[in-house]
């Protein structure tokens, strides 16, 4: 099985390079004229904000229990993760689409253009630290599977958003640095708008596909394929189980809600009955501890 990734780490890694990278691009999108440039600094700033909304999401995720709240605030995750997504297409995609178009109906003469590309690469090192503890995070939570299955499998969605954050903003700057040096060699401006409206549908292709993601789980989706299928081979290795009829999952936030119905083996009495049933959701909680609601039905039949 996967294991469990520090999504906090992620995202203070995240925060602390996203916003060293807007001071940066903004002192050189201001000096340079430079649209693609512009366009990145807001990216980054809005990068900044987006992993200060996660951060609101994991504070409030671990309120407990209440009589109005009976299984927690786990799901609050998801609300804080979709909302970012769409900032991410408003704020960060649209905005440099906007850009782009207002850059080919008003060209600006790039000044200081090598300083926009020594803040571009500043820019590519220290986003590139952000992605490789990323990176490390999610290698934990996709074990062998491939980043794509594991971008459509995961329920952390705090670690999607961080993921498609950084890899949308190395791509961005990609662009950005090609569309600088080209202006540099051509003196055509058309390669900044160009770059700074390509950065821009990039934006919004990230934006779309993590919101996607997130949607299914507000919907509310069970738990990976792949811990589903471990909990039914779990249940049905017990001695106290016969046989798992139907197992229902639901992913809350960090914790998971579990329903069995299951066929019991058979006990001498009804103390023994309920203590085997007992038995097994402790069993259960103790090897998947994210399982913290488990409702257990004995049956004959599904």
């Amino acid at each position: 099985m996967s294991g469990h990734a520090n999504s906090l780490r992620a995202i203070l890694l995240a925060l602390g390079a996203n916003f060293a990278i807007f001071i940066a691009k903004l002192i050189a999108a201001v000096m340079t004229g430079s649209g693609a440039m512009l366009a990145e600094a807001v990216h980054s700033l809005a990068d900044c904000a987006n992993q200060g909304l996660l951060l609101v999401g994991i504070r409030q995720a671990k309120r407990p229990p209440s009589a109005e709240y009976p299984l927690g605030w786990g799901r609050v995750m998801y609300f804080w993760s979709f909302l970012v997504a769409m900032l991410l297409f408003s704020v960060g995609g649209m905005f440099s689409i906007y850009e782009g178009v207002h850059k080919l109906s008003h060209p600006e003469p790039l000044s200081w253009p090598w300083l926009a590309v020594g803040v571009l690469g500043f820019s590519i090192v220290v986003e590139g630290i952000s992605m490789h503890g990323c990176l490390q995070e999610v290698n934990k939570a996709r074990g062998s599977r491939s980043l794509w299955r594991w971008f459509r499998e995961t329920r952390s969605s705090e670690l999607l958003v961080i993921f498609g954050e950084d890899l949308a903003a190395l791509l961005g700057l990609t662009l950005a640095f090609i569309a600088v040096v080209a202006t540099m060699i051509t003196g055509n401006l058309l390669f900044d708008a160009t770059g700074t409206i390509a950065i821009g549908i990039l934006l919004v292709i990230v934006a779309v596909a993590v919101a996607n993601e997130v949607k299914a789980l507000l919907i509310g989706q069970g738990v990976e394929p792949e811990q589903r299928e471990a909990l039914i081979a779990f249940l049905n290795a017990r001695p106290e189980v016969d046989a798992v009829l139907n197992l229902l999952t639901l992913q809350m936030g960090p914790d998971v809600m579990v329903a069995v119905k299951a066929r019991m083996a058979p006990a001498p009495d009804q103390r023994s009955f309920i203590e085997a049933i007992n038995r097994t959701e402790k069993a259960m909680k103790e090897a998947f501890p994210d399982v913290r609601w488990s409702f257990f039905e004995p049956d004959i039949a599904d």
